[in-house]
């Protein structure tokens, strides 16, 4: 038990709380260890947890929730630990409130009727690493989700552009190419390189970056305007 991933669950509904248990704990590895009616309260018990050293690994958080929702307490979550990784759960295909929740560090979004499957498949993407948003989406999403970021009032105010400046020439290109939607292996066959240095590419990106996964490092690129039509 100690071996395995931690997730807390954070929704209003009971049904759909009950639900999503019953699944995660099916799997040998996944174990439930919280359960949350609202914001406040998964706050709460996170921070309890975190105390006890059984700080959740994932947690799967509603977006409109009562008492405080699920926006404001994934920014109080992320504030308090480096480690959690946060799924958005919405019943809406796209939802500015998951958008915002992606740009404070949230690893990405399912719909509620997501097949099991493909939620226990998003539960172990992320705690790798990555973003729960496919990267053949990415560029889908952010083409929907752009006219949302606020532009900088000048220049000078553009964010992220020291952060980038610090990326290679071919970090910028990966960057780039990611923000296109482009899957590992596509950039490994684009670029003719190997999985491995794609990988270690990525990885120094988001290192770079402060990112906490390549889906947020997307979301940075259009904010600096890279990514211009």
């Amino acid at each position: 038990m100690n071996d395995s991933l931690k997730i807390m669950l954070v929704d209003d509904q009971f049904l759909v709380r009950n639900g999503l248990s019953m699944l995660i704990n099916s799997q040998p590895d996944f174990h439930v260890v919280a359960e949350a009616s609202d914001g406040e309260d998964a706050l709460s018990q996170f921070l309890q947890l975190q105390q006890e050293n059984r700080e959740p690994h994932i947690v799967m958080m509603d977006v409109r929730m009562p008492q405080m929702n699920g926006l404001e307490a994934t920014a109080h979550i992320l504030r308090s630990s480096t480690r959690a990784r946060i799924i958005m759960l919405t019943t809406f295909d796209i939802d500015d409130y998951v958008f915002e929740a992606i740009r404070l560090g949230a690893s990405g979004f399912l719909l509620k009727d997501a097949p099991p499957e493909e939620l226990l498949t998003a539960i172990r993407t992320v705690h790798r690493g990555d973003g729960v948003i496919a990267p053949s989406a990415t560029k889908r999403l952010m083409e929907k989700m752009v006219p949302l970021i606020t532009k900088p009032s000048d220049s000078t105010t553009t964010p992220h552009l020291e952060h980038i400046a610090s990326l290679t020439g071919r970090e910028h290109e990966i960057l780039l190419l990611m923000a296109r939607g482009m899957t590992n292996k596509e950039l490994c066959e684009f670029l003719f390189l190997s999985e491995a240095t794609v990988k270690t590419h990525v990885s120094h990106i988001l290192a770079k970056l402060g990112a906490r996964d390549r889906v947020q490092a997307v979301v940075m690129a259009y904010e600096a305007g890279l990514m211009k039509n």
